[in-house]
């Protein structure tokens, strides 16, 4: 597998004085120095204190922006300030410290407090995905198979100790960040959705609107993808896609190591396919013209400083770049099942959506639909030619329509499956203060990588091995973590040093 490749953008050094006496470090490495004596070098890489989580429990419809229209239909406006209202409303809720209760509990007016003995906690021996990733909770997410790349037994004291991540305020500030950059792209509106149904409709048609979207203008954001991994269902959230490769240099490489030719070179059987042509030269652009554009992915992240991460602390977003990668290629196959997806979140996917959903996103989304979204020879011939988003919905009431359709945007922007994305992903390094890119990592898609990495850990989920902490070279994890100082893995790693050191001085003695 190719190396990653490695940008650093360089900051405006704040500290440039006169003086003849200074430091040696570059500003980057004072940071980065810094950072690693704080702990918030560790941080700023780890999945599980800094990951958004993009899960917003809000069902939103994403609008794709039209430029240069100054005015919005009325209709758009009142939907607008019901939002904003609404988020008013929200924040007056929430802003308030919850009073503890706590010491009220078991409280009795007129009586002393009735003081429970404490329980003794029967070990659960459940596998983590019984545990925590069966239903009525949340199936697996792309999130949680990459933070145990960090630390396996930090993950498994978060799930343990809090049911689910905690939101951090990195998390909060990324989310920030990462909405203004979903703004440049959609402006979002709330839908009120009556079922369950509805509400996977919703994010279905989100979908469709973003690989429109990424035809139109050439990228996307916020992109859901759904998917199976070794028998599980899996979702997650991918940051960008767009057209532009984000490492020529590497993909070049790549396809030089796999002695293959241009994609625009006839071969002798694209020759004498085109036998019945007036020249080869026709051949070729004919050639031409059935080679599509490749769509590449990016993940963005959010950090404290003005650094990217080493190349042990990079795993993990390594693996969920490849993981989305994954992902996406069976959907741009095709090879997604639905039905399991609709069992697994209890989905009717032949219940017709309610009307009041399909009135509201038919209304508010006036794109019109200018692609022929219907298969060639397809019996659905309403879906011909132009039509408007509620004409298209009505068309398409159920799940099983609605996901039918998605597909057929996916062939329509990835017409070659899943050759038709690119195996050059990019990693794109945000500052949390100011949103301003700081650096980038690319890398090359390896597919048995990933798959070896999925083996292993698919066997902690499903309870077949322990979780296991972090090796020495990687101690310096622990310093973020906030199970350290009950963390048996490093307490027994730290012994086993002590050990190690005893012996050895035995040795010198004896010697």
């Amino acid at each position: 597998m190719a190396s990653p490749a490695t940008t650093v953008t360089d900051p405006p050094n704040e500290f440039d004085t006169d003086t003849d006496y200074g430091s040696d470090f570059s500003p980057e490495q004072e940071q980065i120095v810094e950072h690693l004596l704080s702990g918030k070098y560790a941080e700023d890489d780890n999945p599980i204190k800094n990951e958004v989580e993009h899960h917003d429990p809000r069902q939103s419809l994403r609008l794709p922006r039209m430029f240069g229209r100054e005015e919005r239909s009325p209709l758009f406006q009142a939907a607008r300030a019901a939002e904003r209202i609404a988020e008013q409303i929200a924040h007056s809720i929430t802003s308030g410290e919850q009073p503890d209760l706590s010491d009220r509990m078991d409280t009795v007016p007129g009586q002393e407090a009735i003081v429970q003995p404490p329980k003794e906690e029967t070990p659960d021996l459940r596998s983590p995905i019984e545990r925590f990733r069966t239903p009525p909770k949340k199936a697996l997410s792309v999130t949680d198979l990459v933070s145990p790349a960090w630390c396996e037994l930090q993950y498994w004291y978060t799930l343990t100790k809090h049911g689910r991540k905690k939101r951090t305020p990195a998390m909060k500030e990324g989310t920030r960040v990462h909405k203004v950059l979903e703004e440049q792209v959609y402006t979002t509106v709330r839908v009120r959705v009556q079922t369950r149904e509805d509400a996977w409709g919703l994010r279905i048609w989100n979908v469709i609107q973003g690989l429109r979207t990424l035809r139109d203008t050439g990228q996307t954001r916020e992109l859901e993808i759904w998917g199976t991994i070794d028998g599980m269902v899996v979702n997650g959230v991918i940051d960008e896609l767009s057209y532009t490769c984000p490492d020529t240099d590497l993909e070049e490489s790549l396809q030089k190591s796999r002695d293959e030719p241009p994609p625009d070179q006839t071969t002798i059987a694209d020759f004498f396919e085109a036998a019945g042509a007036k020249s080869l030269e026709q051949a070729t652009k004919s050639k031409r013209q059935t080679h599509s554009q490749k769509v590449y992915l990016c993940d963005v992240k959010t950090r404290s400083g003005r650094s990217v991460p080493s190349a042990s602390a990079f795993k993990p977003t390594k693996i969920q770049l490849m993981l989305y990668h994954r992902l996406l290629s069976a959907l741009a196959a095709n090879t997604v099942d639905f039905s399991i997806l609709a069992s697994r979140y209890n989905l009717d996917a032949t219940k017709v959506l309610s009307d009041e959903f399909i009135i509201q996103v038919g209304s508010l989304n006036d794109e019109v639909f200018y692609d022929t979204l219907a298969a060639p020879g397809s019996q659905d011939s309403a879906l011909n030619g132009t039509q408007d988003s509620m004409s298209i919905l009505l068309a398409h009431n159920t799940l099983n329509l609605l996901w039918s359709l998605m597909i057929t945007e996916f062939q329509l922007t990835l017409p070659e499956g899943a050759d038709s994305l690119g195996r050059i992903l990019k990693a794109e390094y945000r500052s949390r203060d100011d949103g301003a890119i700081v650096g980038t990592k690319t890398l090359a898609m390896d597919d048995l990588e990933l798959a070896t990495f999925i083996s292993r850990e698919m066997e902690w989920w499903k309870g077949e091995r322990q979780a296991e902490g972090v090796v020495v070279e990687e101690a310096f994890k622990c310093r973020s973590c906030d199970f350290a100082d009950d963390c048996e893995w490093r307490i027994k790693k730290v012994e086993e040093a002590r050990e190690k050191a005893r012996m050895s001085r035995r040795r010198t003695s004896a010697v």
